[in-house]
């Protein structure tokens, strides 16, 4: 009988295993020095290698190959008894099922005897947070003064439920997720080799649902392996019950726009075609997220697919950035709420009008005019004045910066604070950018900033974020003419006297314990 693929494709060598090179190497370096610990802990999300590694672990510290660099060689009796299942030293215990301390007590008593045929007696404990607090406490007698011919790895998802007299007693290492164009790589070997034809774009689509579980890649495409002749998009989108990205992609353009009865039928129709409600409310989280970080400004952690990332930059002008937070959790929840709903799709439904509403609100705040200062009320002139005729009201003399055409600090500080309100109206990044910096003083028609550090000037100036444009832009509308900026960087070196006099300014730039130095 064939094995499943996730099976015959399990790393049978240290260099096999994908994305823990951080694991593999500090094991090898201990194995090659003689520094073989008596108690592990492997920690880390489904999938990603942690009982594998285990079993890698014990198949090196026993193995018989001359050369300690090449264990686990793979080919010796003790490997291959370990790739049957036939090592009787090495122990696999589920605690799930075994979580009790009438099996550790067990357990105490067995790791007395030595081994049958191996170095070491390996025990291998699975999902090790599922112990009761009575079989920890059974245990740790064991793991204190462990016999020296027993080595104990637990493997874990969830170490912040192992006590902490147990992590004393472990070495830890903490598996990470895996990319998503690790598991691909993976997935393009395997499809290879087994001879499965499938669209590079399919498995893309595998990888991303994996959710950096390699595991679970393997497991999808070995079900879609036995049920089409090819590997397609359209096949992967029907058996995740996923909506088409156009479809996605229309909903948010419709919570955007706050078309809500045209989102609620997209939604609809998605569904009708095929979707999962909760895989819809995955897939709009995933969709809004991406606009949330192109928004701020960084889009190398993105991993989207080719027809999305129009689609998202287009969003990203579309939404105001102090909506988007609430938007995701209203979908994110609604996903959660879905597992024990008995009408699904109502979730995901209510969760839209939700967000468009958070919508609405936000563009009428962002419309609403800004507070006028109240009038002061009439006053009673005196009786002796009554009758004389009312003198003219005095004329106010425009502003020296816009009657000049030239612009001045005391002005520009005057209007501050409406023109971060402006800015804010714009881009909340960029307002929150600009009060991290310092006015220092104005040249003609030109501003200049201080900076704290050349990573926020970088971040202001980037002309993928347009923040430096932006504010250029608000400050020659207030003023009625152009205005530049030019920014600054205080740098860290040996005190000098500052070139102003302005009391604040130097206060400031105290407070950086920096000295200005233009770029």
């Amino acid at each position: 009988m064939p094995f499943a693929l996730y099976r015959k494709w399990r790393p049978r060598r240290f260099e096999e295993v994908v994305g823990q090179e951080h694991v593999t190497r500090t094991l090898r370096n201990a194995l090659r020095l003689g520094r073989i610990a008596h108690a592990y802990l492997f920690a880390g999300p489904r999938g990603t290698g942690k009982t594998t590694t285990a079993r890698l672990l014990a198949k090196a510290v026993n193995c018989l190959a001359e050369s300690v660099d090449e264990r686990p060689c793979d080919g010796c009796r003790i490997c291959q008894a370990v790739n049957e299942g036939r090592l009787i030293d090495l122990i696999e215990i589920d605690a799930a099922s075994n979580r009790g301390i009438d099996e550790i007590r067990d357990l105490r008593e067995r790791v007395r005897f030595s081994p049958s045929e191996a170095r070491y007696k390996v025990y291998v404990i699975d999902e090790a947070h599922m112990l009761t607090s009575e079989a920890f406490n059974a245990l740790l007698k064991t793991l204190e003064e462990p016999p020296p011919h027993v080595i104990f790895i637990l493997a874990t998802t969830e170490p912040h439920r192992i006590p902490a007299t147990i992590l004393s007693r472990c070495q830890r290492f903490d598996f990470r997720r895996l990319s998503t164009a690790e598991i691909v790589r993976r997935l393009e070997e395997i499809v290879a080799i087994e001879g499965i034809a499938a669209e590079p774009e399919a498995l893309t689509w595998i990888a991303r649902q994996a959710t950096g579980s390699l595991r679970d890649a393997v497991t999808l495409l070995d079900q879609l392996a036995a049920d089409a002749e090819l590997i397609s998009v359209e096949r992967v989108q029907r058996a995740l019950g996923a909506g088409r990205w156009d479809l996605v992609s229309q909903i948010v353009e419709a919570l955007a726009e706050r078309e809500t009865a045209r989102g609620l039928t997209l939604i609809a129709r998605a569904i009708e075609e095929g979707a999962h409600p909760q895989q819809l409310a995955r897939q709009l989280v995933e969709h809004l997220r991406a606009v949330m970080w192109i928004q701020w400004g960084d889009t190398e952690t993105l991993d989207l697919p080719i027809e999305q990332i129009s689609a998202v930059q287009r969003h990203a002008r579309a939404f105001p950035p102090e909506v988007l937070p609430r938007l995701i959790r209203l979908f994110t929840a609604a996903a959660s709420d879905m597992r024990a709903a008995w009408q699904p799709q109502l979730a995901l439904e209510l969760a839209f009008v939700e967000a468009s509403i958070a919508c609405q609100q936000a563009q009428t705040t962002r419309m609403a005019p800004a507070p006028t200062p109240a009038s002061p009320p009439p006053v009673a002139l005196p009786s002796a004045i009554a009758g004389t005729p009312p003198s003219p009201a005095p004329t106010v003399a425009p502003k020296a910066e816009t009657a000049s055409g030239s612009l001045t600090l005391e002005a520009l500080r005057e209007r501050w604070a409406s023109i971060l309100k402006a800015v804010r109206a714009q881009s909340l990044p960029t307002e929150a950018l600009l009060k991290s910096c310092v006015l220092h003083s104005v040249e003609g028609n030109t501003v200049v900033l201080i900076w704290p550090s050349e990573l926020l000037r970088e971040k202001f100036q980037d002309p993928r974020t347009k923040a430096q444009a932006l504010v250029e832009d608000i400050l020659s509308h207030t003023f009625g003419f152009p205005v530049m900026i030019q920014n600054i960087v205080a740098r860290k070196t040996r005190r000098r006297p500052l070139a102003t006099e302005d009391p604040l300014i130097r206060h400031a730039m105290e407070e950086f314990g920096a000295q200005v130095e233009e770029e």
